[in-house]
C-alpha cells in the first residue's frame, strides 16, 4: 500500500507541473471505493490551484471545491503531457491544458472524491480522524507521548492506526522502531519520555529519508513520472527475516501483528 512517503513523492512529482491547469475533460473507468460526488462534466473549466497532502490523501485545490485522492492498496498517479489510451485498470483521468492526470488502480481500493470544501461531511469523514503530520511542526514530542499514554495497544499497532501520528505504514513503523531500539510489541502507554522521544525522532528521520529515496517500490508503486522508489533497498529490518542484523548480527525475526508482518531485531530491540 502506498504510504505517506510514496504519496508525498507523488505529490512532488506533479504539483508544480499541474498548477493553474484548466480542466478540459474528466473520464471515469470502473467504480472506485467512493463515487466522485459530482458529475464529471461539472469539473470542466475549473483550475487546479495547488496540490497538498494530508496523511495519505492528496488534496487538489480547485477554483471551486477540491478533489481528495487516495491511492488505496495498489494505486498510482501519472501526470504527463499525454498518455496512451486508458487501460482496464485506469479508473480516473483528468485532462487539462497542461497535461493528463490518471489514476491506475488494479485493485480499485483507491478513490477520487470532489467536495465543496474541507468542512463538507465527506471531507470530515475522511480527514477528521487523522493524527499529526510527522514531517510538520505539529508533530511534537509532548503531544506524541500524550497520545501514547492513553493506549494499551502495542506501539506498532498504535503507529499503524494513524490517530496519534499519520502515515507511518508497515515498512516505516518497523524501521522507526528498530532505529529507536523499541520492540514492536511494547505497550504504547508504558514508553518513557526518553523512549518516546527516540521514537519521535526516528519516525521523522525514517520518513524524511524515504521521501528522499523516492519511497518504496515493493510491487507496483511508481511516482507521478513513472519512477520507482528505492528506500526498500536500504531497509534495516523490513523484509529481512533470517538475515543478520546490520548492527549486531543477530538474525532478524518476524511476527504477525494485526494481519501485518512485523520485522525486528531481538537483541537491538529488547523491550
Amino acid at each position: 500500500m502506498p504510504e505517506l512517503p510514496e504519496v508525498e513523492v507523488t505529490r512532488r512529482g506533479f504539483a508544480d507541473a499541474i498548477a493553474l491547469a484548466r480542466i478540459t475533460k474528466v473520464v471515469l473507468g470502473k467504480p472506485l471505493r467512493w463515487p466522485l460526488g459530482v458529475a464529471p462534466h461539472a469539473l470542466v473549466g475549473l483550475r487546479v490551484l495547488k496540490v497538498r497532502r494530508r496523511g495519505k490523501y492528496l488534496l487538489l485545490d480547485l477554483s471551486r471545491g477540491l478533489l481528495l485522492i487516495h491511492l488505496g492498496m495498489s494505486g498510482s498517479l501519472r501526470f504527463a503531457p499525454s498518455l496512451p489510451a486508458m487501460g482496464v485498470h485506469d479508473h480516473f483521468e483528468m485532462q487539462t491544458d497542461l497535461g493528463v492526470l490518471r489514476l491506475h488502480d488494479p485493485r480499485r481500493f483507491g478513490a477520487v472524491v470532489w467536495v465543496p470544501g474541507e468542512d463538507a461531511p465527506m471531507a470530515r469523514k475522511l480527514l477528521a480522524g487523522l493524527g499529526a503530520e510527522p514531517l510538520s511542526e505539529a508533530f511534537d514530542v509532548e503531544t506524541f507521548q500524550a497520545g501514547l499514554k492513553v493506549s494499551r495497544q502495542s506501539i506498532k499497532q498504535v503507529l499503524l492506526a494513524g490517530r496519534v501520528v499519520v502515515g507511518v505504514g508497515n515498512i516505516y513503523a518497523s524501521e522507526a522502531l528498530f532505529e529507536a531500539g523499541i520492540r514492536p510489541t511494547a505497550v504504547a502507554a508504558r514508553l518513557s519520555h526518553r523512549r518516546a522521544e527516540r521514537l519521535h525522532d526516528a519516525i521523522r528521520e525514517v520518513l524524511a529519508r524515504a521521501v528522499q529515496r523516492g519511497g518504496s517500490t515493493l510491487k507496483d508503486f511508481a511516482g507521478a513520472q513513472g519512477e520507482a522508489g528505492h528506500f526498500q533497498l536500504e531497509a534495516k529490518v523490513y523484509g529481512r527475516a533470517g538475515l543478520p542484523c546490520v548492527a549486531c548480527g543477530t538474525p532478524i525475526r518476524t511476527l504477525r501483528q494485526g494481519q501485518r508482518s512485523t520485522f525486528f531485531c531481538p537483541r537491538c530491540q529488547k523491550s
